[in-house]
């Protein structure tokens, strides 16, 4: 697809959904349901003001796979087994965020990974950089070696034992974001990667997910894809992901939830207003998002604009708020619990 042709279906989308939204009468809008992202930080579902708040459906929570596969094939799903007890005993829902790439210097994988020759370190560095310039790249973290075969069956093994243990009891699995900074000239990518690669890794992880977890929802983070920059470097990598989704029943999505940036508005959020019926969606608001500007307004995004972008615009099922502050306790938390009152305005 050329960068032109692109640019007139982004935008046709874009308008549909707009056109849309603003004439549907406001009890006809599916309200997306909240869940509050407390990544790691799992001891905060025992917070009042979460277990309170009547129109939270349920915690986000982030486990590592090195977490639940200390050893090889030796599974520990006990802290998420009682994190689930726990929300289920307040009526509220448990969505697992199964995480297998750092922002950091951690290493997220089992050691078994990082010592047998077999998966060839388990993991890879990655990096971010600024334009074009991989010379000033810097490290960003690390991420599983999604496209090798043998690490892949390995997560595989991790999503069939949980599989066993959760499906049908928790709301839904996500997978962590497609994005990932290798750089374009080659320099940067580890040993056996390709873009073609990564694309078919990240495709068998869906399926992988959708066999697992029959009766939960599974969502794919599909943000951004390696070697490809839309819309001037389109290759149909991240067009790929979204309709092999579509193909097997797996809901889309991703981290942040920001209207206003381009990069989200020529990648994900046109492929995500234009996903099929019956295909979930769920977006986070990660730290940042409100810190954003609205162009129009020349102000601060508002956590209302970004739920009515959410609700109306995207279409979203799911929203899973993080808990920056001073955003969290001032004005997300206000504003889900006083949700009846914003919907009928």
């Amino acid at each position: 697809m050329n960068v032109l042709k692109w640019v007139l279906v982004t935008l046709f989308m874009l308008a549909a959904v707009v056109a849309e939204a603003e004439s549907a009468e406001p009890d006809s809008v599916t309200r997306p349901k909240n869940f509050i992202y407390f990544e790691r930080e799992r001891h905060r579902i025992r917070e009042t003001s979460f277990l309170e708040n009547e129109n939270i459906a349920g915690a986000q929570l982030k486990y590592t796979w090195r977490e639940l596969e200390p050893e090889r094939d030796r599974y520990e799903f006990q802290p998420l087994l009682d994190d689930l007890a726990f929300l289920e005993r307040h009526g509220k829902r448990l969505f697992v965020q199964v995480q297998d790439v750092s922002f950091s210097e951690e290493v997220l994988v089992p050691e078994y990974l990082r010592t047998d020759p077999a998966f060839s370190g388990g993991a890879a560095r990655k990096y971010d950089y600024e334009g074009d310039d991989e010379a000033k790249a810097q490290f960003e973290g690390w991420v599983a070696r999604r496209w090798d075969p043998a690490v892949q069956a390995r997560f595989t093994k991790l999503l069939e034992e949980l599989g066993k243990a959760v499906d049908g009891q928790i709301e839904g699995l996500n997978l962590p974001e497609t994005s990932i900074g290798f750089g374009e000239s080659g320099k940067l990518h580890p040993a056996g990667f390709t873009y073609g690669g990564y694309l078919q890794g990240v495709k068998a992880t869906m399926t992988a997910a959708r066999k697992a977890f029959s009766h939960s929802t599974v969502i794919q983070y599909a943000n951004f894809m390696p070697g490809e920059w839309l819309p001037g470097t389109d290759r149909g990598y991240l067009r790929a992901v979204y309709a092999h989704a579509e193909s097997i029943g797996v809901g889309v999505g991703g981290p942040d939830l920001l209207p206003h940036r381009k990069g989200q508005q020529n990648h994900s959020y046109p492929l995500i207003a234009a996903r099929g019926s019956g295909i979930v969606a769920g977006v986070a608001v990660q730290d940042g998002n409100l810190e954003a500007g609205n162009p129009s307004t020349a102000r601060r995004v508002t956590v209302g604009e970004l739920y009515g972008f959410a609700r109306d615009r995207l279409r979203l099922e799911y929203v899973f708020w993080g808990t920056q502050e001073p955003y969290y306790s001032k004005e997300i938390l206000p504003y889900i619990r006083d949700l009846d009152r914003h919907d009928n305005r």
